[in-house]
């Protein structure tokens, strides 16, 4: 991918983040908010990366017995 093709893309991604980030009030975040704060979401965000991606297989939610 080109190098200016892939600034773009982080760009709009961050623009789309910063959006969903104001609708759901998680604008305290910001370099002021309390540290563990910031490293909880900093956690979630690393979490939500690492997890492997599976293709066609779905959530299986347990139902009363």
């Amino acid at each position: 991918m080109h190098s200016d093709t892939h600034l773009l893309l982080h760009r709009l991604r961050d623009v789309e983040l910063q959006r969903y980030a104001t609708e759901f009030g998680l604008t305290s975040a910001a370099p002021g908010a309390d540290l563990r704060t910031r490293l909880g979401w900093a956690l979630v965000e690393l979490g939500l990366r690492v997890l492997p991606h599976r293709a066609g297989h779905a959530h299986v939610v347990p139902g009363p017995a």
